[in-house]
Protein backbone atom coordinates (compact mmCIF):
# COMPACT_ATOMS: atom_id res chain seq x y z
CA UNK A 1 0.00 0.00 0.00
CA UNK A 2 1.00 3.43 -0.99
CA UNK A 3 2.45 5.97 2.10
CA UNK A 4 -0.21 8.32 2.85
CA UNK A 5 1.06 11.86 2.23
CA UNK A 6 0.20 15.58 2.40
CA UNK A 7 2.23 17.25 -0.69
CA UNK A 8 2.07 20.73 -0.90
CA UNK A 9 4.47 21.01 -4.17
CA UNK A 10 5.65 25.06 -5.48
CA UNK A 11 2.19 26.93 -4.19
CA UNK A 12 2.44 30.33 -5.02
CA UNK A 13 -0.76 32.36 -2.92
CA UNK A 14 -2.40 35.42 -4.11
CA UNK A 15 -4.72 37.41 -1.45
CA UNK A 16 -5.74 40.74 -3.49
CA UNK A 17 -3.63 40.54 -6.31
CA UNK A 18 -1.10 40.57 -3.79
CA UNK A 19 1.39 37.72 -3.54
CA UNK A 20 1.93 36.31 -0.26
CA UNK A 21 3.16 32.86 -0.29
CA UNK A 22 6.32 32.11 -3.45
CA UNK A 23 6.99 28.80 -3.42
CA UNK A 24 6.49 26.65 -0.83
CA UNK A 25 7.24 23.05 -0.74
CA UNK A 26 6.76 20.72 1.81
CA UNK A 27 5.70 16.89 2.40
CA UNK A 28 3.67 15.72 5.57
CA UNK A 29 3.48 11.79 5.49
CA UNK A 30 1.02 9.97 7.80
CA UNK A 31 1.79 9.77 11.62
CA UNK A 32 4.34 12.50 11.37
CA UNK A 33 4.42 15.83 13.43
CA UNK A 34 6.07 18.76 11.60
CA UNK A 35 6.33 22.28 13.26
CA UNK A 36 5.84 25.54 10.87
CA UNK A 37 7.31 28.18 12.59
CA UNK A 38 7.87 32.42 11.58
CA UNK A 39 7.63 35.89 12.39
CA UNK A 40 3.80 37.43 12.11
CA UNK A 41 3.17 38.54 8.27
CA UNK A 42 5.10 35.62 7.02
CA UNK A 43 2.16 33.73 5.82
CA UNK A 44 1.71 30.86 7.98
CA UNK A 45 -2.18 31.40 8.39
CA UNK A 46 -2.57 32.09 4.78
CA UNK A 47 -0.87 28.49 3.98
CA UNK A 48 -3.38 27.09 6.61
CA UNK A 49 -6.74 28.43 4.99
CA UNK A 50 -5.32 27.60 1.39
CA UNK A 51 -4.72 24.02 2.44
CA UNK A 52 -8.40 24.05 3.48
CA UNK A 53 -9.75 25.67 0.49
CA UNK A 54 -10.22 29.41 1.95
CA UNK A 55 -12.30 31.17 -1.38
CA UNK A 56 -10.76 34.38 -0.77
CA UNK A 57 -6.42 32.94 -1.40
CA UNK A 58 -6.25 32.30 -4.83
CA UNK A 59 -3.69 29.54 -5.92
CA UNK A 60 -1.36 30.76 -9.08
CA UNK A 61 1.38 28.61 -9.50
CA UNK A 62 1.55 25.02 -7.51
CA UNK A 63 -0.25 22.34 -5.80
CA UNK A 64 -1.86 20.44 -3.08
CA UNK A 65 -2.11 16.98 -2.84
CA UNK A 66 -3.56 14.15 -0.44
CA UNK A 67 -2.43 10.58 -1.36
CA UNK A 68 -1.42 11.85 -4.83
CA UNK A 69 -4.68 13.64 -5.84
CA UNK A 70 -4.81 17.34 -6.17
CA UNK A 71 -7.27 19.25 -3.59
CA UNK A 72 -7.34 22.34 -5.78
CA UNK A 73 -10.62 21.78 -7.45
CA UNK A 74 -12.34 20.68 -4.30
CA UNK A 75 -14.28 22.95 -2.18
CA UNK A 76 -13.56 22.80 2.11
CA UNK A 77 -15.87 20.16 2.90
CA UNK A 78 -15.04 17.77 0.04
CA UNK A 79 -11.42 18.44 1.64
CA UNK A 80 -12.74 17.57 5.21
CA UNK A 81 -14.44 14.23 4.31
CA UNK A 82 -10.96 13.19 2.13
CA UNK A 83 -9.12 13.91 5.44
CA UNK A 84 -7.81 17.22 5.82
CA UNK A 85 -8.33 19.31 9.24
CA UNK A 86 -7.87 22.72 9.94
CA UNK A 87 -7.91 24.24 13.55
CA UNK A 88 -7.87 27.73 13.02
CA UNK A 89 -6.08 30.23 14.85
CA UNK A 90 -9.19 32.62 15.58
CA UNK A 91 -12.96 30.32 14.96
CA UNK A 92 -15.80 31.76 14.16
CA UNK A 93 -18.48 32.81 16.15
CA UNK A 94 -21.98 31.11 15.11
CA UNK A 95 -24.94 32.66 17.22
CA UNK A 96 -28.12 30.21 17.41
CA UNK A 97 -26.33 27.42 16.03
CA UNK A 98 -25.25 25.22 19.61
CA UNK A 99 -21.99 23.29 19.96
CA UNK A 100 -23.99 19.97 19.79
CA UNK A 101 -26.00 20.81 17.00
CA UNK A 102 -23.00 21.89 14.93
CA UNK A 103 -20.79 19.11 15.71
CA UNK A 104 -23.55 16.54 14.88
CA UNK A 105 -24.08 18.16 11.45
CA UNK A 106 -20.44 18.26 10.79
CA UNK A 107 -19.76 14.56 11.62
CA UNK A 108 -22.59 13.05 10.28
CA UNK A 109 -21.88 14.76 6.82
CA UNK A 110 -18.14 13.91 7.14
CA UNK A 111 -19.18 10.04 7.74
CA UNK A 112 -21.70 10.42 4.26
CA UNK A 113 -24.80 9.88 6.13
CA UNK A 114 -26.24 12.72 3.70
CA UNK A 115 -25.05 10.98 0.81
CA UNK A 116 -26.64 7.99 1.81
CA UNK A 117 -29.89 9.91 2.69
CA UNK A 118 -29.86 11.28 -0.84
CA UNK A 119 -29.05 8.16 -2.84
CA UNK A 120 -31.74 6.59 -0.77
CA UNK A 121 -34.52 9.55 -1.98
CA UNK A 122 -34.71 10.09 1.63
CA UNK A 123 -35.54 13.65 2.06
CA UNK A 124 -35.87 13.49 6.09
CA UNK A 125 -33.45 15.59 7.73
CA UNK A 126 -33.24 12.80 10.53
CA UNK A 127 -32.77 10.55 7.75
CA UNK A 128 -28.96 12.51 7.12
CA UNK A 129 -27.88 12.68 10.16
CA UNK A 130 -25.80 10.37 12.53
CA UNK A 131 -28.17 8.46 14.84
CA UNK A 132 -28.31 10.55 17.98
CA UNK A 133 -27.63 7.19 20.14
CA UNK A 134 -24.73 6.56 18.20
CA UNK A 135 -23.03 10.57 17.99
CA UNK A 136 -23.74 10.63 22.01
CA UNK A 137 -22.03 7.85 22.84
CA UNK A 138 -19.12 8.96 21.06
CA UNK A 139 -19.52 12.63 21.94
CA UNK A 140 -19.77 11.63 25.66
CA UNK A 141 -16.22 9.68 25.99
CA UNK A 142 -14.07 12.98 24.10
CA UNK A 143 -16.12 15.29 26.98
CA UNK A 144 -14.58 12.95 29.54
CA UNK A 145 -11.21 12.38 27.79
CA UNK A 146 -10.48 16.54 27.36
CA UNK A 147 -11.69 17.36 30.38
CA UNK A 148 -14.99 19.70 28.90
CA UNK A 149 -18.37 19.90 30.96
CA UNK A 150 -21.21 18.78 29.25
CA UNK A 151 -23.28 21.89 29.68
CA UNK A 152 -20.29 23.17 27.62
CA UNK A 153 -22.25 21.96 24.59
CA UNK A 154 -25.94 23.80 25.02
CA UNK A 155 -23.58 27.60 24.13
CA UNK A 156 -23.69 28.98 21.08
CA UNK A 157 -20.64 27.81 18.98
CA UNK A 158 -17.74 29.75 19.89
CA UNK A 159 -20.13 32.92 21.13
CA UNK A 160 -18.63 34.37 24.12
CA UNK A 161 -15.97 31.78 24.31
CA UNK A 162 -12.92 32.18 26.10
CA UNK A 163 -9.27 31.24 23.96
CA UNK A 164 -9.06 28.19 25.92
CA UNK A 165 -12.88 27.07 25.17
CA UNK A 166 -12.27 27.76 21.31
CA UNK A 167 -9.56 25.71 21.33
CA UNK A 168 -11.03 22.66 23.27
CA UNK A 169 -13.94 22.61 21.18
CA UNK A 170 -11.54 23.03 18.17
CA UNK A 171 -9.95 19.88 19.44
CA UNK A 172 -13.40 17.97 20.42
CA UNK A 173 -14.43 18.48 16.30
CA UNK A 174 -10.86 17.38 15.68
CA UNK A 175 -11.42 14.05 18.18
CA UNK A 176 -14.55 13.47 16.54
CA UNK A 177 -13.58 13.67 12.92
CA UNK A 178 -10.51 12.09 13.04
CA UNK A 179 -8.61 12.67 9.76
CA UNK A 180 -5.58 11.68 8.27
CA UNK A 181 -4.15 14.88 8.17
CA UNK A 182 -4.59 17.90 10.76
CA UNK A 183 -3.21 21.61 10.39
CA UNK A 184 -3.26 23.19 13.61
CA UNK A 185 -2.86 26.71 13.30
CA UNK A 186 -1.52 28.42 16.53
CA UNK A 187 -3.07 26.09 18.97
CA UNK A 188 -1.63 27.98 21.67
CA UNK A 189 -3.02 30.77 20.39
CA UNK A 190 -4.69 32.76 23.92
CA UNK A 191 -3.93 29.51 26.33
CA UNK A 192 -3.14 29.40 29.82
CA UNK A 193 -0.31 26.66 31.09
CA UNK A 194 -3.27 24.27 32.36
CA UNK A 195 -5.21 24.89 28.94
CA UNK A 196 -1.94 24.12 26.92
CA UNK A 197 -1.00 20.71 28.66
CA UNK A 198 -5.04 19.67 28.20
CA UNK A 199 -5.02 20.39 24.66
CA UNK A 200 -1.64 19.19 23.79
CA UNK A 201 -2.54 15.78 25.78
CA UNK A 202 -5.81 15.63 23.52
CA UNK A 203 -3.80 15.89 20.24
CA UNK A 204 -1.10 13.85 21.31
CA UNK A 205 -3.72 11.21 22.55
CA UNK A 206 -5.41 11.29 18.72
CA UNK A 207 -1.84 11.39 17.18
CA UNK A 208 -1.28 8.13 18.66
CA UNK A 209 -4.58 6.70 18.24
CA UNK A 210 -5.15 8.17 14.32
CA UNK A 211 -1.64 8.02 13.39
CA UNK A 212 -2.61 11.26 11.89
CA UNK A 213 -0.25 13.64 10.02
CA UNK A 214 0.32 17.34 12.00
CA UNK A 215 1.41 20.23 10.98
CA UNK A 216 1.67 22.26 14.17
CA UNK A 217 1.51 26.55 13.07
CA UNK A 218 3.05 28.77 15.91
CA UNK A 219 5.55 31.61 17.24
CA UNK A 220 6.68 29.85 20.58
CA UNK A 221 8.32 26.94 22.08
CA UNK A 222 5.65 26.17 24.51
CA UNK A 223 3.58 24.31 22.60
CA UNK A 224 6.22 22.30 21.02
CA UNK A 225 7.21 21.18 24.99
CA UNK A 226 3.83 19.01 24.79
CA UNK A 227 3.29 18.11 20.75
CA UNK A 228 6.88 16.98 19.64
CA UNK A 229 7.75 17.21 16.78
CA UNK A 230 10.07 15.25 14.32
CA UNK A 231 10.67 18.42 12.08
CA UNK A 232 10.61 22.25 12.30
CA UNK A 233 10.81 24.54 9.23
CA UNK A 234 11.13 27.94 9.74
CA UNK A 235 8.71 30.23 7.18
CA UNK A 236 9.69 34.06 6.15
CA UNK A 237 8.52 36.18 3.67
CA UNK A 238 6.59 33.25 2.52
CA UNK A 239 8.56 30.35 1.91
CA UNK A 240 9.81 27.72 4.08
CA UNK A 241 13.69 29.48 4.59
CA UNK A 242 15.44 26.16 6.44
CA UNK A 243 14.29 23.16 7.89
CA UNK A 244 15.61 20.40 10.66
CA UNK A 245 15.09 18.37 13.88
CA UNK A 246 13.58 19.65 16.89
CA UNK A 247 16.58 21.18 18.18
CA UNK A 248 16.19 24.25 15.43
CA UNK A 249 12.90 25.05 17.92
CA UNK A 250 15.80 25.83 20.72
CA UNK A 251 17.59 27.87 17.83
CA UNK A 252 14.73 29.91 17.66
CA UNK A 253 13.81 30.53 20.61
CA UNK A 254 17.40 31.69 21.85
CA UNK A 255 18.03 34.05 18.81
CA UNK A 256 14.39 34.99 17.94
CA UNK A 257 13.62 35.86 14.07
CA UNK A 258 15.72 39.32 13.79
CA UNK A 259 18.75 37.18 11.99
CA UNK A 260 16.31 35.88 9.70
CA UNK A 261 16.61 39.16 7.61
CA UNK A 262 20.72 38.99 7.91
CA UNK A 263 20.95 35.20 7.28
CA UNK A 264 18.31 35.00 4.03
CA UNK A 265 17.71 38.37 2.98
CA UNK A 266 15.20 40.09 0.94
Amino acid sequence: MAESTLEIRDLHVSVGGKEILKGVNLTVRRGEIHALMGPNGSGKSTLSYTLMGHPHYTVTQGDILLDGVSLLGLTPDERARRGLFLAMQYPVAIPGVTLQNFLHVAVSAQRGYGEQARQQGDSRIQARLMPMGLFRKELDEQLKRLQIDPLFLRRYLNEGFSGGEKKRAEILQLALLRPAFAVLDEPDSGLDIDAVRIVSEGVNRLHAELQMGLLVITHYQRILNYIQPQLVHIFYKGQIVQSGDASLVAVLEERGYEWLEKEVGG
